[in-house]
């Protein structure tokens, strides 16, 4: 009855239900045009199977295979720890923590832990915003909160992308001992782009999605967060994409 209840209340949440009631209007659509008929039924198939775990954990799970959680006992010595920066939702009415998305906050908390393990290393929270708060300001603000010392915190609140964190960072960061946290989807990309700047980095990932360990029940049951996971990894796609061609146009460019 349990699995019962968890299927039924999987699949009334709005993206599956949304794909099943367009899928039953179909059926009413006049097939006359049969090949917009037959396109409009393969991409309903095609956004219900990429927001499933079963097809998800095919495109995920190999990218976050070959990469393996910060093992503290492996490591002796940091200089400097730095945070990536990532969703944030600045809202005044709420402390620093409240305004901090799910993937900022995850990021952070690892930069919180490495910080507590390595108490002489530098904490430096990083990315701009788009209003008056940036990213790096709201994370050093939490991390002071939950106890890291103000001395300790850097901030780089000018960055607005990956390039501009590795660019701006770069200068503080060359020969030092460096722990970079990021989400596991984006690391590779980000230890591309700081390497290119001269700094060489040990991977810190979090984030890491373990879609195989969903119930066998939900694993072809359409759902929001698992799209949202793809669509992280498609980001990342993109975005290496666009680093390759403008290498390609101009070596140096990044």
């Amino acid at each position: 009855m349990f699995e019962i209840k968890k299927i039924i209340g999987s699949v009334l949440m709005p993206l599956p239900l949304s794909l099943l009631f367009i899928a039953f209007c179909l059926l009413f659509v006049s097939k006359t045009n049969t090949k917009s008929f037959i396109i409009t039924w393969l991409l309903v198939l095609f956004l219900w199977a990429i927001s499933t775990p079963y097809v998800a954990n095919r495109i995920i799970t190999p990218q976050e295979r070959v990469l393996k959680p910060f093992n503290v006992t492996q490591h002796t010595h940091l200089d400097k720890i730095v945070v990536l920066g990532c969703d944030v939702y600045p809202n005044s009415q709420l402390p620093s923590n409240g305004q901090l998305g799910g993937c900022a906050l995850s990021r952070l908390v690892e930069g919180l832990r490495l910080a507590h393990h390595y108490p002489r290393a530098d904490l430096i929270v990083s990315g701009g915003g788009h209003s008056k708060t940036s990213n790096a300001a709201l994370m050093a603000k939490t991390a002071q909160a939950l106890g890291i010392p103000a001395h300790r915190v850097k901030q780089n609140p000018r960055a607005l992308d990956t390039k501009d964190e590795a660019r701006l960072l770069a200068p503080h960061l060359v020969d030092r001992q460096v722990a970079l946290v990021t989400s596991a989807s984006h690391m590779s990309r980000a230890t591309d782009l700081f390497k290119a700047q001269g700094v060489e980095v040990i991977a810190a990932p979090i984030q890491f999605y373990s879609l195989s360990s969903q119930p066998q029940s939900r694993q072809f049951i359409a759902q929001a967060s698992i799209l949202k996971a793809v669509t992280s990894h498609c980001h990342e796609w993109v975005g290496k994409a666009w680093i390759s061609l403008l290498r390609t146009i101009d070596p140096e460019a990044l």
